[in-house]
């Protein structure tokens, strides 16, 4: 009982993880850019970095889950 609920929040953790990625890239590019002075390139730079990150840990954690139950499920015939 407790190992599923475990199992659960750990993807929801995962997930959450691939959130931040996203995201904290653009809020520090907007960052720099009011201390730089340069609007919005460091912001632009900062979101197209984050929505790279994510989406490679997006296909990680999708690949990585497509694994797991393949192997189990061909042993339990």
């Amino acid at each position: 009982m407790l190992g599923g609920n475990r199992q659960e929040l750990a993807r929801y953790v995962a997930l959450s993880q691939v959130g931040l990625l996203m995201a904290v890239p653009p809020g520090l590019g907007a960052l720099l850019d009011r201390w730089l002075g340069t609007l919005p390139w460091c912001c632009v730079v900062g979101a197209v970095l984050g929505l790279t990150i994510g989406l490679v840990q997006l296909v990680r954690l999708t690949n990585r889950a497509e694994e797991k139950p393949g192997g189990d499920e061909s042993d339990e015939k």
